[in-house]
């Protein structure tokens, strides 16, 4: 694994630091007006989540990971676990609900998930950025209501609530993004 400099940390970097697996978070370099400059790094754990802030001098080496990438498609949650399978190779694999965090309720049956692997260990999942959901409940349409920057509450099939344009109705299909959990289009 290459080694990097402390003043070289960027945020997303996954970092192995005093045992264990760290995503650096937040990063800033700062140069006091006495001593040498460091790099202040807000880490979290990737396996359970605690977070660390610790200082790197230009000097101090890190070992930098990189995660494997692969496609899993999601077949069904059991027990607060959910089943992915591998599309190449047909293997299954169970992660906690947990690791979707607040995301979790945009999974849907036959999803393609990003799952990243460090070895043969299982420590992250994306949801594609963009899913399609329906609007259950809104307010009904109000014609003549095109103010540049009104949006209204709406209940999504997963329960989820965002807010939406005027325009749109109950039972109309719209896109969400999942990382802002906004809407960002009409289906």
């Amino acid at each position: 694994m290459p080694k990097i400099n402390g003043n070289e940390i960027r945020p997303g970097n996954i970092l192995e630091h005093n045992g264990g697996l760290w995503t650096a978070v937040k990063v800033d370099h700062v140069k006091p007006g006495k001593g040498g400059a460091f790099a202040q790094v807000e880490m979290r754990n990737l396996r359970n989540g605690s977070k660390l802030n610790e200082r790197f001098r230009s000097a101090d080496k890190v070992e930098r990971v990189r995660l494997e990438q692969k496609d899993q498609q999601f077949l069904y949650e059991t027990d607060g676990q959910l089943v992915f399978m591998d599309s190449e190779t047909f293997e299954q694999i169970e992660l906690p609900a947990e690791i979707l965090g607040e995301r979790r309720p945009f999974l849907q049956d036959g999803m393609t998930v990003q799952v990243e692997y460090y070895e043969n260990e299982a420590l992250s999942a994306a949801l594609p950025q963009k899913v399609v959901c329906r609007v259950v409940e809104t307010e009904p349409v109000v014609k003549g209501q095109t103010a540049a920057n009104s949006f209204k509450p709406a209940v999504l099939d997963n329960g989820i609530k965002v807010m939406v344009p005027p325009f749109v109705g109950s039972d109309e299909e719209i896109v969400v993004n999942t990382e802002t959990m906004e809407y960002a289009e009409r289906a």
